[in-house]
């Protein structure tokens, strides 16, 4: 009996070794299991956390404006302003005319007896860039045409304005008419917001008669208007035009250089089959 004792106690430690290595081995596992599951939530915290990439604006379409007071022709400004004071126009203030621009013109036909007729012509240029915070410039352009519109709707002592779409001008355009009296003589105003890509283009036309001349009428003051800003609006298109071919060359000039170079190689070839033709001496 003294002997089984200690052979029983012996049986007892071995049997529980066992146990103990289990316990080991699954508080290991659980602690690696832990370190991926931290591992996991921290890379689903740094995911969300994220912010997601925003995609590129889309260019501007222009990087330039032309000149405001050479974006009318000089026969439409004849046409317009008769007897105007200045024939190149009067350029306005601008820091930057690369973003902004504008001209003007003026001037009153003296008919003697018949009266005397008035007539102011304006043309304003504003450009924007396309930003990655504010958003491409067409989509700029278009939020300035809108409230443009707005303003020349809401002109000052305006009377019988209207609005109306005018096809034809840039990629849209509307035309507001409306009558203005001031000097004591009643007005004819007419007002062409225009957009291409990403400039807006702004131009009034307006007339009256002085001494007991007839005031010109709303449909020939419109006309003037959209002949003008017709113009304005393709000059912009020209310049953009003159713009990228001066950055790459035209397919014309292209193939001037390769006939160039042809003839250079022909005359080389020339040169070499003579000289193998004359004998060394």
């Amino acid at each position: 009996m003294h002997r089984s004792a200690p052979r029983l106690s012996r049986i007892l430690a071995c049997a529980a070794v066992p146990v103990m290595l289990v316990a080991v081995g699954c508080s290991s596992d659980s602690g690696s299991d832990a370190k991926k599951n931290a591992g996991s939530s921290s890379s689903s915290s740094d995911a969300a956390g994220a912010e997601p990439t925003k995609p590129a604006v889309e260019p501007a379409k222009f990087t330039d404006l032309p000149d405001a007071c050479a974006s009318i022709t000089k026969g439409t400004v004849k046409d317009l302003v008769p007897e105007a004071k200045k024939k190149g126009g009067t350029a306005g203030r601008s820091s930057d005319l690369s973003v902004r621009g504008s001209c003007s013109w003026n001037g009153l036909d003296d008919k003697g007896v018949k009266g005397s007729q008035y007539r102011w012509l304006s043309v304003a240029f504003t450009r924007f860039d396309s930003d990655q915070s504010l958003g491409s410039g067409a989509a700029r352009a278009t939020e300035d045409y809108t409230k443009q519109v707005a303003k020349e709707k809401a002109s000052e002592g305006a009377q019988k304005a209207a609005a109306a779409a005018a096809p034809g001008i840039g990629d849209e355009a509307t035309a507001i008419t409306y009558k203005l009296n001031k000097t004591d003589e009643d007005f004819e105003y007419a007002t062409v917001v225009a957009r291409t890509g990403n400039v807006v283009v702004t131009l009034t036309y307006n007339g009256a008669g002085y001494a007991g001349a007839k005031t010109p009428s709303a449909a020939d003051i419109l006309k003037g208007a959209q002949k003008a800003a017709k113009e304005a609006v393709a000059k912009v298109d020209a310049t953009a035009a003159a713009d990228s071919a001066e950055a790459s060359p035209s397919a014309g000039d292209a193939k001037k250089e390769e006939k160039k170079d042809d003839k250079k190689g022909e005359e080389k070839d020339d040169e070499k089959s003579g000289s193998e033709a004359t004998p060394k001496s």
